[in-house]
């Protein structure tokens, strides 16, 4: 439980890192980005793998695909979701777009709940149920405030739930499977990488693209890898829940890029913080208790 709460914040960190970096990949627009982000992730997942003696993971996963052909869509489909995620993540700091997206990382942890109760028969702790119903009530806020959600919002919220429900099906959540979804959007990379205009000539006249495609592979690295790993040693519903740092530090980038919360959003953004602050006491709680116990 220790490993796993210590690896959704660190994930959490960098995810905001990376967030802040995006707009210093300019002239790269979202695209771009996104292509270059997953060709220089790749390499460092394939470290990663090979470091934690996970290639025998990936091994079995090709001798279930060749045993259970239909298999590989469920491959393709868990790759796809994904994708969709990596680009979003990239091009809504580039498009003014960063805090509909994290609002869609505060909804997230309350899809992941009801989908740990309804699929897993989770429970939640006293505090836990505590940061959801702050949590409910930001968004239902931003609901009644906004007249609706944005596409960006509810397109992390579903499909990030709908990602790692899949890969408990599939049985890849685990860094071999992780490697695994990385490789099959190399395609999709290459041609976002390539196509006219190609970013080639962009990346080798700016100078500064050079350490900074590198950087951003490896911190995406780092950060997925934490990520998985932590979807994997939690339950669904705490791993949604502790995805609560994240947005946090989101919206912190998103203000620090130039966007704003106005005086109305404050009633959204308020109990969530409230919420975040009552999931670091739960696991404060938890931690002292550990000893004891």
């Amino acid at each position: 439980m220790i490993k796993g709460l210590a690896a959704s914040i660190v994930a959490s960190v960098l995810f905001g890192a990376m967030y802040y970096l995006a707009p210093l990949l300019a002239p790269l627009d979202g695209e771009q980005i996104f292509g270059w982000r997953v060709l220089a992730t790749l390499p460092f997942t394939t470290v990663l793998v090979l470091w934690r003696g996970q290639w025998p993971r990936v091994r079995i996963l090709a001798r279930r695909v060749q045993r259970q052909p239909a298999l590989a869509l469920g491959l393709l489909a868990s790759a796809a979701l994904l994708g969709v995620q990596l680009w979003l993540f990239l091009w809504a700091p580039l498009h003014g777009r960063a805090l509909p997206v994290s609002l869609g990382y505060f909804l997230l942890p309350l899809v992941m709940v009801l989908a740990g109760r309804l699929l897993y028969r989770e429970r939640l702790s006293g505090l836990q149920w505590l940061a959801t119903l702050l949590a409910g009530l930001g968004v239902a806020h931003e609901v009644l405030r906004a007249g609706g959600m944005s596409w960006e919002t509810w397109l992390v919220a579903l499909g990030y739930t709908v990602y790692f429900v899949l890969r408990r099906q599939l049985a890849t959540d685990h860094i071999g499977g992780h490697w695994l979804d990385m490789l099959l959007l190399v395609p999709a990379a290459l041609w976002f990488v390539l196509r006219v205009p190609s970013s080639m000539p962009l990346v080798l006249e700016h100078a500064h693209l050079w350490a900074m495609v590198p950087v951003l592979g490896v911190v995406s690295a780092v950060a997925l890898a934490l990520y998985m790993a932590a979807s994997r040693l939690l339950p669904l519903g705490l791993f949604g829940l502790l995805s609560y740092v994240e947005p946090v530090l989101l919206a912190v980038v998103a203000l620090l890029l130039g966007e704003s919360i106005g005086p109305e959003q404050w009633p959204t953004y308020g109990p969530i913080f409230a919420a975040v602050a009552v999931l670091v006491l739960d696991g404060a709680l938890g931690l002292r208790a550990q000893p004891r116990a």
